[in-house]
C-alpha cells in the first residue's frame, strides 16, 4: 500500500499527462527503463514503428552509468573505455550559452541551437524512438545552462516528427532549480520522466520512471501476446524506500523547499558575482545549482575544490573549469555566506 500511495503521489505532482510509475532504484536504471519502454513502445503500439530503434541526444549529456546510459551519455573521460559495448546515438550539439559558436549570439542562441535538432529530425525521424535530455542545466557537462524555451521547443520539434520525449530529471528534479519540476519552468510534459535523487532527498535507492497513457496502452495484451515490460527490479517499489520518499514529499512541499531554492540561489548567484577575482570568469545556474567557471589558462578547479575542502567547504569540479555549488535546499542563508567566504580564501590561494 505504501508504494501504491508513493505512485498516486507522484502522478498528482509531476507535470499533467504522466499516468505510470515503474519504479527502480537509481537514476541509471530510471533512465534505462525509459530508453527500453521508448523502443517497446513503437513496436507494441496499435500501427508498429520497428525502425525506432535509435535515440537523439545532447553533447556532453550524462544520465548515469549503466549501459544504455552510458551509451546516450556524452562525457567522454567517463565512457570511452566502453565504447565497443555501447549502441549508436545521434547526437545534437550542447546548447550551451556561455561558449556560443562563432557568429551566433545570446539573443540568437535559441534558434540556433534548435536548428540542429530539427536537421536531425528532419532527416533521420523515421528510425529516431526518442530523444533524452536533462532540461535546463547539463551538470556533468559544467553546469551548462540552456536558453530559455530550449525544453519546450524540443518538446514542439518531438511532437512535429513523431519522436518521444525523455526528460532526465535525476539531478534537477524535487526542487533543485526553483520549481517541483525543471519541466515545469516551460511548461512542458515529457513522454517519460525520470526521477531519483531528490525523491527520498538521498535517504534510501529509489527511483521512478513515470509515463503518459499512451505509452502505457501499448504493453497491455494477453498473456500470450506477450507485451509485457520484461525489466523485473528487485527493489522496484521497495515499501521502505517508498515510505522514505512519501516522507521526503510531505517536507518539500509543507516547508516550501522549491521557493527557498529559487530565493537562496538568486541569493548565493548575486553573492558569487560579487566577488573580486580575476580567476571567475562566470557564474550561473538556475535554483540551488549553480557552477563558478574558473580560468582554465591559471587554475583548475580542482585545485579550487581541494582547496575549499581546506576551508571545511565540500564542492564539486566539472568539466575541469566548473565548481559546482548542489547544497541541501534546507541550508540556511548564514552556510552560504560561510561557504562564499570559503570560496573567495580557496581563490585568493591560487591568485
Amino acid at each position: 500500500p505504501t508504494t501504491i500511495r508513493l505512485a498516486r503521489r507522484l502522478v498528482d505532482l509531476v507535470p499533467s499527462g504522466l499516468e505510470h510509475v515503474f519504479f527502480s532504484d537509481n537514476g541509471a536504471t530510471a533512465v534505462e527503463v525509459a530508453l527500453k519502454m521508448a523502443l517497446q513502445y513503437w513496436r507494441q503500439r496499435s500501427d508498429p514503428r520497428p525502425d525506432k530503434t535509435t535515440y537523439l541526444a545532447l553533447g556532453d549529456a550524462y544520465h548515469g552509468d549503466t549501459l544504455g546510459s552510458v551509451s546516450v551519455g556524452g562525457v567522454e573521460r567517463f565512457h570511452a573505455m566502453f565504447q565497443p559495448l555501447l549502441f549508436e546515438v545521434l547526437r545534437a550539439p550542447a546548447p550551451d550559452m556561455y561558449r556560443l559558436p562563432t557568429g551566433i549570439t545570446r539573443e540568437g542562441a535559441l534558434v540556433h541551437y534548435l536548428a540542429a535538432v530539427e536537421c536531425i529530425l528532419a532527416a533521420q525521424h523515421a528510425r529516431i524512438a526518442a530523444v533524452i535530455v536533462e532540461p535546463l542545466v547539463q551538470a556533468a557537462a559544467g553546469m551548462l545552462m540552456h536558453p530559455p524555451g530550449y525544453l519546450r521547443g524540443l518538446r514542439e520539434l518531438t511532437r512535429r516528427h513523431d519522436v518521444l520525449l525523455i526528460a532526465d530529471e535525476v539531478a534537477v528534479g524535487f526542487g533543485r532549480t526553483g520549481r517541483m519540476f525543471a519541466c515545469e519552468h516551460e511548461q512542458v510534459t515529457p513522454d517519460l520522466l525520470c526521477l531519483a535523487k531528490g525523491l527520498t532527498g538521498g535517504y534510501m535507492p529509489v527511483a521512478a520512471t513515470l509515463a503518459t497513457d499512451e505509452i502505457w496502452r501499448a504493453f497491455l495484451g494477453t498473456y500470450a501476446e506477450s507485451k509485457t515490460f520484461f525489466h523485473g527490479h528487485t527493489y522496484g517499489g521497495n515499501p521502505l524506500g517508498a515510505a522514505v520518499g512519501l516522507a521526503a514529499i510531505d517536507y518539500l512541499i509543507d516547508h516550501k523547499l522549491s521557493v527557498r531554492a529559487a530565493e537562496l540561489g538568486d541569493y548565493l548567484r548575486a553573492k558569487l558575482r560579487e566577488l573580486d577575482s580575476p580567476l571567475i570568469k562566470d557564474v550561473r545556474g538556475k535554483g540551488l545549482f549553480i557552477g563558478v567557471e574558473v580560468d582554465p589558462r591559471r587554475v583548475t578547479a580542482r585545485a579550487v575544490c581541494e582547496s575549499l575542502l581546506g576551508h571545511g567547504v565540500l564542492s564539486k569540479d566539472t568539466h575541469g573549469t566548473v565548481i559546482r555549488f548542489a547544497p541541501p535546499l534546507t541550508i540556511a542563508r548564514e552556510e552560504l555566506d560561510i561557504a562564499v567566504d570559503a570560496l573567495a580564501a580557496a581563490l585568493a590561494e591560487h591568485e
